[in-house]
């Protein structure tokens, strides 16, 4: 299954309106963690823009995925990009200890 990275732009500043869906969004983002539907989540420390890393068949896939997302509607500049290459450290095989 391929994997995208989904860049996002966050408001400069954040109403009641927008605190008040941030503890949904995060368990909404846990749940597709756990299903493995998103790979990795990630808020740049001024929280201003997002990455997320998600398996999908296709942009329209991931896209629809994105925008079930509960800030979504806060969220512009959305930018779907299809990665060729995904490594990480988690994906590889554990390190084996002969102690």
């Amino acid at each position: 299954m391929p994997t995208f990275v989904v860049s996002i732009q966050l408001p400069e500043s954040f109403d009641d309106e927008f605190i008040a869906l941030i503890p949904r969004h995060r368990d909404y983002i846990n749940r597709l963690l756990n299903e493995k539907i998103v790979e990795t989540y990630a808020i740049n420390s001024d929280r201003t823009k997002g990455w997320v890393t998600i398996n999908g068949d296709d942009e329209a896939a991931v896209r629809a995925v994105v925008e079930q997302f509960p800030l979504y509607q806060f969220m512009h500049g959305v930018e779907i990009d299809e990665l060729f290459i995904f490594d990480t450290v988690a994906s590889r095989f554990p390190h084996i200890s002969l102690n």
